[in-house]
């Protein structure tokens, strides 16, 4: 999806992307949450908590590539800027259902879950920051 978010620089607009958010993961925490009401009631309560927090990020949160940066947006406020240029490695694990998002960059490491258009997100990964083939 390109990007028309009005606080992004125009001229660049068409070489962004927008990813789209995914609810796969909080809905399975939610769901996950009902069995454990019978089971372990405060365990139940804690992984709806996280369900919930996981729904709000999504809703929330935007990655958006540039053509020199992975921009993150928090309620159409850009909070976190990540130039290609410093990124050594990248990963989402797991293959059959993508729950995490690594990264490293030349002075520190990322953890992200996938709580946006997986296939979207790699495809751009690929485009942006290709992985040596070893």
């Amino acid at each position: 999806m390109t990007a028309s978010n009005p606080s992004i620089d125009p001229k660049i607009a068409s070489q962004t992307t927008e990813l789209n958010p995914n609810y796969a993961i909080p809905t399975v925490l939610l769901l996950a949450g009902i069995p454990l009401i019978w089971v372990q009631p405060i365990a139940a309560g804690l992984v709806a908590i996280f369900g919930l927090f996981l729904v709000y990020q999504a809703a929330t949160i935007r990655l958006v590539f540039t053509a020199t940066d992975l921009e993150v947006y928090r309620s159409q406020e850009k909070f976190r800027t990540f130039p290609y240029q410093e990124w050594q490695t990248w990963k989402v694990f797991w293959f059959f259902f993508p729950v995490l998002f690594y990264f490293k960059e030349v002075k520190s490491i990322h953890f992200l879950p996938v709580l946006f258009d997986v296939q979207m997100l790699k495809t751009c990964l690929e485009k942006h920051i290709p992985l040596a083939k070893s």
